[in-house]
């Protein structure tokens, strides 16, 4: 692991800084955009007999959270290894 001089420590938190909102951005949409804000529409679809909007605020969210969870690691990970401060070595 070497360490970032500060050029590139800054673009290292600029990247994961903006990985973090738009994660936020897309889990924010999916919990409270669909599950709340866009449940009338949605609701109007149903899934295995459940109304799209409630399945949505019940677990649609949950199951996006967890999602966005594997792909944050994914891709810290790749960012981590692009600018040689992983920890596999």
């Amino acid at each position: 692991m070497s360490p970032l001089n500060e050029e590139q420590a800054r673009a290292y938190w600029r990247r994961n800084l903006s990985l973090v909102v738009k994660m936020f951005v897309i889990w924010f949409v999916v919990s409270y955009g669909c599950g709340i804000l866009l449940v009338d529409v949605l609701n109007e679809v149903r899934i295995g007999g459940y109304k799209l909007g409630f399945w949505f605020a019940q677990q649609g969210s949950i199951y996006v959270f967890v999602v966005l969870i594997f792909y944050y690691a994914r891709k810290m990970a790749a960012l981590d290894r692009e600018f040689g401060v992983d920890e596999d070595e």
